[in-house]
């Protein structure tokens, strides 16, 4: 079958609605390139027409490029084409389609299916790097919002005694255990589904817990993540942005937590912390 291309630039402000449209009208994924396009794809050249019609006529804002036809694109193995082995501090995250690197550190292999977390973000990465600078061999590990497995996974790689993952998203929660049994640590790690603000106290207590949400998330579960740590234990937050590092050093001051480090990584800022 050829797909037709439907050639769109917006303004950025309108940018995320005019691919979340696409989206619902095509039921196709969209491309967002660096200098603002947007491709959607449609099944024939005159669904193209009439979608850029359509386009034209819920967004004033943007102008239409010439549709085109395309090849067929395999979404679910497309999305690979970007992403290959990342270094970050003694840790090699590598794709589970990639060859292993001649110089690997250590080696956590990731494919993350539908789940989040493949090292390719900024929240993931600088979690990783403040996860490698502090955690003490032997620890015990709990990762709020497991996403792909990969935090847990990277704790027991680099030596955590036992790393549980707490993930509300069904979904996601065999892609981690998946995860874990290619890089051979299902002995030291699981994962639950649930809700982490409930599970963490009942799991603890933990030597570093690590939160790679939202910055709204992270402050709703400082009490729970406050009761969950052993004496001395570290908490790691990420998945806020550096605009947001402000709000929540505040937060962190008014929950009882005393800032150890932090990490920013294009735009996107990770802190460790622990109890005062």
């Amino acid at each position: 079958m050829t797909w037709w291309a439907v050639d769109v630039r917006a303004d950025a402000a309108e940018r995320d609605a005019v691919a979340e449209w696409l989206v619902r009208r095509t039921g196709q994924a969209v491309e967002e390139h660096p200098d603002g396009r947007l491709i959607g794809y449609t099944t024939d050249e005159s669904s193209s027409h009439q979608v850029g019609r359509e386009l034209q006529t819920t967004f004033v804002s943007i102008a239409l490029g010439p549709s085109q036809a395309v090849d067929p694109v395999d979404w679910r193995t497309a999305w690979r084409a970007g992403l290959g082995p990342r270094t970050i501090g003694r840790l090699t995250i590598l794709p589970t389609w990639c060859d292993r690197p001649a110089e690997a550190g250590v080696l956590v292999r990731i494919d993350p299916e539908t789940a989040f977390g493949t090292g390719e973000h900024g929240s993931t990465r600088g979690a990783l790097l403040l996860l490698d600078r502090h955690l003490l061999a032997g620890a015990t590990v709990l990762d709020l919002g497991a996403g792909s497995g990969i935090l847990a996974i990277a704790a027991a790689a680099l030596g955590a005694r036992r790393a549980v993952g707490i993930e509300n998203d069904g979904e996601a929660v065999p892609v981690a255990v998946r995860n874990a049994e290619q890089n051979g640590v299902s002995g030291a790690v699981s994962f639950l589904e649930g809700d982490a603000g409930l599970l963490a106290p009942l799991l603890g207590p933990a030597d570093l817990i690590l939160s790679n949400i939202l910055r709204d998330a992270n402050t709703a579960l400082l009490p729970a993540i406050h009761q969950a740590l052993a004496p001395e234990g570290l908490a790691i937050f990420s998945g806020m942005e550096v605009s947001e590092a402000p709000l929540f050093r505040a937060s962190l001051d008014q929950a009882g937590y005393q800032l150890v480090d932090e990490v920013e990584d294009t735009g996107w800022w990770s802190v460790a912390a622990r109890p005062r």
